[in-house]
């Protein structure tokens, strides 16, 4: 893989020409600043910049007022190569909190190790219902230990409004939900954006999160998708670099009021 290529149309694709990922979702460009606005229950923040050491802590100071003029906390998706170097730093200045650091990784599923299968006892559905989603939603629950409410409500909506843009995946052991995990398809790109795998902690480290990325690693090739993305914690980075995905930068969700 050439990285610096597959980084730069990462970039042109899904963050300066992103689409909006759910229906109650805009975007829109405001100078050398490409955000997302949704409703309370979306997700609104900043997807790419293109900024440099004389304008973006005015830019900053745009973004803070737009959006807290609309009564929104927002994120500052912030990725290793943006510019300037250091804008994580005038992030921080400007009011922002950074969360853990992840790694952005993408794989090519035409060389992806996607034969792997779920261990026994455990099958794997497809949730296409609200009963489906509220499987996912108690493993995300569970997993990370946070509310799901929003992300229920992200995925009625989405199933409802453009199915064919989103696979979320629950695996059962026997009727019980021990992990989960979603995939969106963006339409007039190469990219399909892995989200949300979990696994609760009785059922981890058993190859199940393996097999649902092998899982959706074979839906998004048959639906023509080149690359698959993935924003990877340092728990799932090492599985997904021996299925063959590459690390290509850092991504830092950088969050602001709430």
């Amino acid at each position: 893989m050439d990285h610096s290529a597959v980084l730069a149309l990462y970039d042109r694709d899904m963050r300066e020409n992103a689409a909006p990922d759910g229906p109650a979702a805009r975007i829109e460009r405001t100078g050398a600043v490409v955000r997302q606005i949704a409703d309370a229950q979306g997700w609104n923040g900043v997807l790419w910049s293109g900024l440099d050491a004389a304008d973006a802590d005015r830019a900053i100071r745009e973004q803070v007022a737009y959006f807290t003029g609309l009564g929104r906390d927002f994120e500052w998706k912030l990725y290793g190569h943006d510019r300037p170097d250091d804008l994580g730093a005038r992030l921080l200045a400007a009011g922002f909190r950074a969360e853990a650091e992840e790694t952005l990784m993408v794989g090519e599923t035409g060389r992806l190790a996607v034969a792997a299968e779920p261990p026994e006892g455990i099958r794997l559905v497809r949730a296409t219902d609200p009963a489906g989603v509220d499987l996912v939603v108690d493993v995300h629950e569970k997993a990370f230990g946070t509310d799901g409410t929003r992300l229920r409500h992200r995925l009625l909506a989405r199933l409802a409004a453009d199915p064919g843009t989103v696979v979320a995946v629950v695996a059962l052991a026997g009727d019980e939900p021990v992990s989960a995990a979603r995939m969106e398809l963006v339409p007039g790109t190469r990219f399909a954006g892995l989200w949300g795998g979990g696994t609760v902690e009785a059922w981890r480290g058993r190859g199940v999160y393996r097999a649902l990325v092998a899982h959706r690693a074979r839906v998004a090739a048959d639906h023509g998708y080149r690359y698959l993305q993935v924003d990877a914690s340092p728990m799932s980075r090492p599985i997904l670099e021996r299925l063959g995905f590459h690390a290509l930068s850092t991504t830092t969700p950088c969050l602001y009021g709430g």
